[in-house]
C-alpha cells in the first residue's frame, strides 16, 4: 500500500467504517498474530495481543501520521503491545507452594514439522532470554522476514543500532545454543 492509500484508509476506520476496519484486519492479522505469537509463545495469548493492537488501532487511528509506512507503525504497535502483555503476565505469576515458577510451559510453533519441534522449542526458549530489545531485532529480521530498514523504524533506532543488536542476540544465541549443539562450534 501506498502512504496517501495507508491515510485514507485509516481516516475511514477513524470515522468508524466497518469496511475499512475489515479490510484493515484482512491486511495484517496474519502478520500480527505471528508476531504476538512469537512474543508470547502460546496460541491463546497470541490471539489476545492480536486483538488488543486491531482495538488500539482502531482506537487510535486518527492519529496516524504517515511518517511511517501502516505496517511500520501496526508492527510497532504489536511489539509494544506483546512486550507489554508479557511484563504483565511476569507479573501476575501463578505461585505454586510458594516459589514463582520459572519454567515456561513448551511452547510448539503451529508452523514448525513435526521432526523439528524440539529444535524449533530449544531455540525459542533461548531467544525468549534474549533483551527485550535484542528480542524485538531478531523476531522481525529473522523469523518475520522483514528487512533491516524496517525494523529499525519499527524500533524507532538507527539502522546501525539494529545490525548492533541483531549482532549480539547472534552472538548470545549461538553461545546459549552450544549446549545443545557442541558439534556445531566454529573451528577455530
Amino acid at each position: 500500500m501506498s502512504l496517501n492509500k495507508d491515510i485514507k484508509l485509516l481516516q475511514l476506520v477513524a470515522e468508524g467504517n466497518q469496511e475499512a476496519f475489515a479490510q484493515l484486519y484482512q491486511i495484517f492479522n496474519v502478520k500480527i498474530y505471528n508476531i504476538a505469537l512469537n512474543y508470547t509463545q502460546n496460541i491463546q495469548e497470541a490471539e489476545e495481543v492480536t486483538q488488543d493492537v486491531f482495538c488500539k488501532v482502531y482506537k487510535h487511528a486518527a492519529k496516524f501520521k504517515g511518517t511511517s509506512s501502516l505496517s511500520t507503525w501496526m508492527y510497532r504497535i504489536t511489539v509494544n503491545t506483546s512486550l507489554n502483555y508479557i511484563k504483565s503476565r511476569k507479573k501476575h505469576s501463578v505461585l505454586i507452594f510458594g516459589s514463582e515458577t520459572k519454567e515456561k510451559a513448551h511452547f510448539d510453533h503451529p508452523s514448525v514439522l513435526l521432526e523439528n519441534k524440539e529444535q524449533a522449542r530449544m531455540i525459542y526458549k533461548e531467544i525468549d532470554q534474549l533483551a527485550d530489545s535484542q528480542k524485538t531485532a531478531f523476531i522481525l529480521s529473522f523469523i518475520e522476514g522483514l528487512p533491516r530498514q524496517e525494523v529499525a523504524d519499527i524500533m524507532d533506532l538507527k539502522l546501525k543500532a539494529v545490525e548492533s543488536l541483531l549482532q549480539r542476540a547472534k552472538k548470545k544465541l549461538r553461545i546459549s545454543l552450544e549446549k545443545y549443539y557442541p558439534y556445531r562450534r566454529k573451528k577455530q
